[in-house]
């Protein structure tokens, strides 16, 4: 996969920052598309919230087991939000603020500046929207995720 473009973001290590865009709601950033993906943020402003995907581009190993945050138990990666997955990708929700050309101004990054944008795709609540779900093993609050921050265990 090539990069369509660059994630930036107020946080340039990765001890500290918020670990879900929940901790960073008020957290304004910016993505940079590259000027060849520029005729595809026609008609983007519309949308009050993207998906980000992204490439956790620091993270040097994978793990299939994982302690993740806010629980002691090791947990599979893949039922976890943790940068250490097989393929490095990362996903969040964030609030599109303005488009200015290449330009995207975004509020609730939760990401390394820095980071590579691989796609992005509206948030369009008709089709994402879920009225009950069930989050597994994780019973944090949604304070307790607005405050936790990330350690070394990741990087």
């Amino acid at each position: 996969m090539t990069p369509i473009g660059t994630i930036h973001s107020p946080y340039f290590e990765i001890s500290n920052m918020p670990v879900q865009p929940r901790g960073a709601q008020t957290v304004e950033g910016r993505v940079v598309v590259e000027a060849e993906f520029e005729a595809g943020l026609k008609d983007l402003e519309g949308f009050s919230h993207l998906y980000l995907i992204y490439q956790f581009h620091l993270a040097q190993k994978t793990q299939l087991s994982v302690v993740p945050f806010l629980d002691p138990e090791p947990r599979g990666v893949f039922a976890t939000r943790s940068p250490l997955r097989p393929n490095h990708i990362g996903l969040s929700v964030v609030e599109l603020l303005e488009v200015k050309g290449c330009e995207l101004l975004i509020r609730g990054v939760d990401v390394l500046d820095g980071t590579p944008l691989l796609d992005l795709k509206p948030y369009i609540a008709a089709f994402d929207q879920v009225g009950q779900s069930r989050s597994g093993w994780m019973k944090a609050s949604a304070d307790e995720v607005a405050a936790m921050r990330s350690d070394e265990r990741f990087g």
